[in-house]
């Protein structure tokens, strides 16, 4: 290799480094704000999950209130029968009474 060639590569080389030069220089933003997006999707997915977390408990919530009522008419018919059903041993046992009484 002369002298000439050697200058014209060593000429192309230095393009080159200014040209990567000016790429990287214009791609650094674009990857601080690629770094800005992923700490801020992290935040969201902290915060999806916290959301997630308050939403099973307000189901378990609103499944206990919507068993409440059930809960309360079965009881209640619980309640009615056990009523009638003692109404017809008192009716029972005042007639054998009457019965005894009678003899």
């Amino acid at each position: 290799m002369n002298e000439i060639e050697i200058v014209e590569r060593l000429t192309k080389v230095e393009e080159r480094a200014k040209s990567n030069t000016h790429q990287i220089e214009e791609l650094k933003p674009i990857v601080n704000e690629i770094h800005t997006m992923s700490n801020t999707l992290v935040q969201l997915v902290g915060e999806v999950h916290h959301t997630s977390e308050n939403v099973m408990d307000l189901k378990d919530k609103v499944e206990t209130l919507e068993q409440e009522p059930a809960t309360k008419w079965k009881n209640s018919t619980k309640v009615v029968v056990n009523a009638v059903l003692g109404a017809i041993g008192g009716a029972i046992g005042a007639g054998i009474l009457y019965l005894l009484t009678q003899i």
